[in-house]
C-alpha cells in the first residue's frame, strides 16, 4: 500500500514516533490568557514545515455535587462560539497556584462554594493539534457556600441539575464544552452508571 507522496504507509509508521525537534521558535503574540509561538521544525524524514503553538496555563475543571444525585452546573454566553452553554465552573490556574487551590478558587469564583472532598477525575490534553492546554478534572463533594467574585469578565447563572440529566445533556450533544463531557462520563462511570 502506498501513501499520496509514494512512499509506503509501513515507511510513515517507522516514522511515527520519531520526535520532531525544533529548529527555531519566535513569539507572535501574548496576552494575559494565552501565547501564540511559530516554530520551524524538522520533520522525523528530514524535510522541515511551520507550525503555529497556542500555549495556555493548565485548566481546571471541577464538577459539584451538590448531593449524590444533584450537579451545580453554571451558564454563559460564549463569545468564540456565539451562543450560551451549559457548563461545570473552569478556569485557569494562576502563576505558581496548586490545582486544587485553583480548583476551589474557581469553584468559589463561578459556583458559590468550596469543596470539602476533591476527587480528580483525571487529565487530557484539551487540543492536541495546535492548543498546548492540559486540562485537570475534578468531582467535588461536600459542598460549603464559599462565595468569590467572578472575574469582570464573567456573567454566569447558576442551576442544578439532576446528575442522570447532566448525563443525558452529554448524550443528546447539549453539552458542547470538553471539559465537561469528559468529567460528567468519568463521574458516571466512577459512579457505576
Amino acid at each position: 500500500m502506498s501513501a499520496p507522496d509514494g512512499s509506503s504507509a509501513r515507511d510513515s509508521a517507522a516514522l511515527a514516533r520519531i520526535p520532531w525537534k525544533t529548529a527555531s521558535s519566535r513569539p507572535v503574540y501574548a496576552n494575559p490568557w494565552i501565547r501564540v509561538r511559530e516554530d520551524v521544525v524538522e520533520l522525523p524524514d528530514g524535510r522541515t514545515t511551520i507550525y503555529g503553538v497556542v500555549e495556555c496555563a493548565a485548566a481546571v475543571g471541577i464538577l459539584p455535587f451538590i448531593d449524590p444525585d444533584t450537579v451545580l452546573l453554571v451558564g454563559q454566553y460564549r463569545y468564540v462560539v456565539g451562543d450560551f452553554y451549559w457548563e461545570m465552573p473552569t478556569g485557569a490556574a494562576h502563576a505558581g497556584e496548586g490545582l486544587e487551590t485553583t480548583a476551589q478558587r474557581e469553584l468559589a469564583e463561578e459556583a458559590g462554594y468550596e469543596a470539602g472532598r476533591l476527587v480528580a477525575l483525571g487529565s487530557f490534553h484539551t487540543s492536541k493539534s495546535i492548543l498546548h492546554e492540559v486540562a485537570h478534572l475534578f468531582l467535588a463533594e461536600g459542598l460549603r457556600p464559599a462565595s468569590r467574585p467572578p472575574d469582570p469578565t464573567e456573567f454566569i447563572e447558576r442551576r442544578a441539575f439532576a446528575f442522570a440529566e447532566a448525563l443525558a445533556m452529554v448524550e443528546r450533544g447539549e453539552i458542547k464544552d470538553s471539559m465537561t463531557i469528559v468529567a460528567v462520563l468519568r463521574a458516571a462511570r466512577l459512579r457505576g452508571r
